[in-house]
């Protein structure tokens, strides 16, 4: 398990953070990126779609202080991760699960935009610590569109932690390494 209060920064270029809604993730993700010494760039995802969500974005913002650089980009995740990283900075992507709402929505080839993601990724100057729902967790979605997505975001998640030199997985605000993980023999 990974001290919460006192996480230390990988020395991975790739880190992938997972969890629940409200499971801490975005905390522990943040916490990453401030002890890395580096300027803190927080890449935002998200949309202000309506009021509700405008207050949400407006309360991060404030939370996280003037410290940080934020960017808002809901589909050019690679070009912009591309312009933003450098090895005196840090990137936070929150998240990848809107980052795949916005393209399903905008009809993009997702399976596309998540290959030049991976390739971005490789080339990076400097760390990016990713945020992503683990959505597969839950019930079966009623709808053919929900199922879908949870699909989608499941093949996701997966590409970008195959890609992650470090993977976390926050529930009820406990982080605990996925990977690198000690290897487990299973006696067939």
């Amino acid at each position: 398990m990974i001290d919460a209060s006192r996480p230390t920064f990988p020395t991975s270029p790739v880190v992938l953070v997972l969890g629940g809604a409200r499971s801490g993730k975005s905390d522990f993700a943040e916490r990453l990126i401030m002890v890395s010494g580096r300027r803190p760039v927080y890449l935002a995802t998200a949309t202000a779609g309506d009021g509700e969500m405008a207050e949400r974005i407006a309360r991060h913002r404030a939370q996280r202080g003037p410290d940080w650089l934020t960017l808002e980009e809901p589909l050019e995740l690679a070009a912009t991760l591309r312009r933003q990283s450098g090895p005196d900075r840090a990137v936070l992507v929150d998240c990848l699960t809107l980052w795949l709402s916005n393209l399903v929505f905008a009809e993009r080839d997702v399976e596309a935009e998540t290959t030049r993601l991976i390739a971005t990724l490789r080339d990076l100057p400097g760390p990016v610590v990713m945020v992503s729902n683990e959505v597969g967790l839950a019930i079966v979605p009623e709808t053919a569109l929900g199922r879908s997505f949870r699909d989608a975001q499941g093949r996701l998640n997966q590409r970008i932690a195959s890609a992650a030199s470090d993977v976390v997985l926050v529930a009820a605000g406990c982080p605990v390494r996925l990977k690198p993980a000690p290897v487990v023999e299973i006696a067939l």
